[in-house]
């Protein structure tokens, strides 16, 4: 089976059909999504209607949650925040439920899905620590779990009561007790890569890869300034 594994769209149709158009090369069998479908940028109703389009399976962001009530938009600043109003108008009632009614958690062949951190998902914290990192793999049931939320791919392994993390972009799953990995943002990276970054699981192999493709980042931003959302939100998909 062969995965793609998308995360932190953030409402950027220019970087999701780029990413979407290379997975369908790839001929990957199921598309995975870490949340963050909406956000940020201009095209929130498209991106919706591809992921769903696609069948992906979707776990839900903070954005996707808070542009439906379901988490306070007052943990945002102002930017994120302001990009939240603006979002939540845009959506008709079928989309809201759609949104709503998205999981917090994912459990599927081998495979656990997440936006932020298994520990009380619904809190949507960052890992930043291997304190929280242990929490995690305490927490998780498969070998593999697929996160997202700091919009910065790497892995942290759990090996023989050790952690470690791997930003190489390349990683092999053999002998590995478990392994969370983040899958970067297609829509608003921000790891000084500007091309949106998505991954490659293939569960025969026991390998992922995280992989980056240019997109038109002109057209994004027009767009974002076009709706009068923060000029910040289009600065930051420049690097």
């Amino acid at each position: 089976m062969i995965y793609g594994v998308i995360g932190d769209v953030h409402s950027n149709f220019e970087a999701l059909t780029a990413v979407v158009n290379e997975l369908q090369g790839e001929r990957v069998d199921r598309i995975l999504c870490t949340g963050d479908i909406i956000g940020y940028a201009a095209e929130p109703i498209q991106c919706i209607d591809l992921i769903r389009e696609l069948d992906c399976v979707v776990v839900a962001g903070n954005h996707d949650y808070a542009a439906v009530g379901k988490f306070p938009a007052g943990y945002f600043h102002a930017d994120a925040r302001n990009a939240i109003i603006w979002t939540a108008k845009q959506l008709t009632p079928g989309y809201t439920e759609f949104l709503k009614t998205l999981p917090l958690v994912v459990e599927l062949d081998g495979i656990t899905l997440v936006h932020a951190s298994l520990n009380h998902p619904e809190f949507f914290d960052y890992i930043t620590s291997g304190v929280e990192a242990q929490l995690n793999f305490d927490i998780l049931k498969t070998q593999i779990c697929f996160y997202g939320h700091s919009h910065v791919p790497l892995a942290i392994f759990y090996d023989k009561g050790n952690i470690h993390v791997d930003k190489g972009g390349v990683f092999d799953l053999q002998n590995v007790d478990r392994v969370l990995v983040n899958v970067g943002s297609v829509g608003q990276p921000r790891d000084w890569d500007i091309r949106a970054s998505y991954a490659i699981y293939d569960t025969n192999r026991k390998l992922v890869q995280i992989k980056r493709v240019k997109y038109n980042i002109r057209n994004a931003v027009d767009k974002i300034y076009k709706a009068g959302l923060p000029g910040i939100n289009a600065l930051r998909l420049m690097g």
